[in-house]
């Protein structure tokens, strides 16, 4: 009985002997991870290790270019990606989509849509009212891409009551597929069916989380910075909407002060809005 135990301890030992010898070896001739990609990259150099998936990404997008509006060239001049969304046919439609391609942002046209109450003046040339007939939309929607140049996609300028509408949404977005474009709704109501049907249509569409200065003053907008900042403590990514006009000089102002900020503190990167658009699958 004893000898039988012996051998079985002897057995057990030399089991457990061999396993480590075979797990050292193992370990000593099977390249990490971190070495292969030592002798990929330049021998000696640190490794160019991929970027965190993780990591908090926001598109900022600012409305109403096309007009001569007030912090035109303050925005432009940010050191940082934003998309700039263009009004059609007006004065200097042409010139401010020029002019943002050229200063390496991304630019959208800023469709007019009919909103439930509003001014009309607010609205601008060419809106989509739902009033229209069928071939009225989508000669209007193909006329303001033909308006602005270097434009990827489309958002909406007011358009409570247009982006709610089945039949209007269905033809705008039908257009947006056709010329390659994506959609962003601005959420300027809480009944928008626009990302839903862009998805039945096929089309990449991607929603506004908050508005930057729906309120003119830097107390609220660095409000909304900080908004910005919480939203993407709970999420991957955030659009968010300023505007250029009377104050978009004070927006764009309290943007280059607290956005880079915001960056360094909280490791936060700011994209171009085609970053974070659905890609088709």
């Amino acid at each position: 009985m004893k000898q039988i135990a012996f051998r079985s301890f002897f057995l057990f030992s030399f089991l457990v002997f061999f396993s480590l010898i075979l797990g050292m070896e193992t370990a000593f001739s099977t390249p990490s991870l971190y070495s292969a990609i030592r002798r990929v990259d330049d021998p000696g150099q640190s490794p160019a290790l991929p970027e965190p998936s993780t990591q908090k990404r926001a598109a900022i997008v600012i409305d109403d270019f096309g007009n001569k509006m007030g912090g035109t060239e303050d925005m432009l001049a940010l050191p940082f990606p934003i998309t700039v969304a263009v009004m059609p046919f007006l004065q200097t439609t042409k010139a401010d989509a020029e002019a943002a391609h050229a200063a390496g942002k991304e630019v959208i046209i800023h469709l007019p849509m009919e909103p439930k109450i509003a001014r009309k003046s607010w609205l601008g040339p060419g809106v989509i009212s739902t009033d229209l007939k069928n071939d009225e939309i989508r000669k209007r929607v193909h006329a303001a891409i033909d308006e602005v140049p270097h434009a990827i996609g489309i958002n909406n300028h007011m358009g409570s009551k247009a982006t709610g509408d089945e039949r209007v949404m269905k033809l705008v977005l039908e257009v947006c597929k056709e010329r390659g474009l994506f959609f962003l709704d601005s959420h300027t109501n809480y009944w928008s069916i626009a990302c839903r049907k862009a998805k039945e249509v096929g089309v990449p569409c991607i929603e506004n989380h908050l508005f930057l200065d729906d309120i003119h003053t830097k107390k609220h907008i660095s409000q909304q910075v900080r908004l910005l900042d919480k939203h993407l403590k709970e999420h991957s990514t955030c659009v968010t909407i300023g505007h250029v006009g009377r104050y978009g000089s004070l927006t764009a102002a309290v943007l280059r002060e607290q956005i880079p900020a915001l960056t360094e503190k909280s490791g936060i990167r700011i994209v171009r809005i085609s970053e974070l658009v659905p890609k088709p699958k």
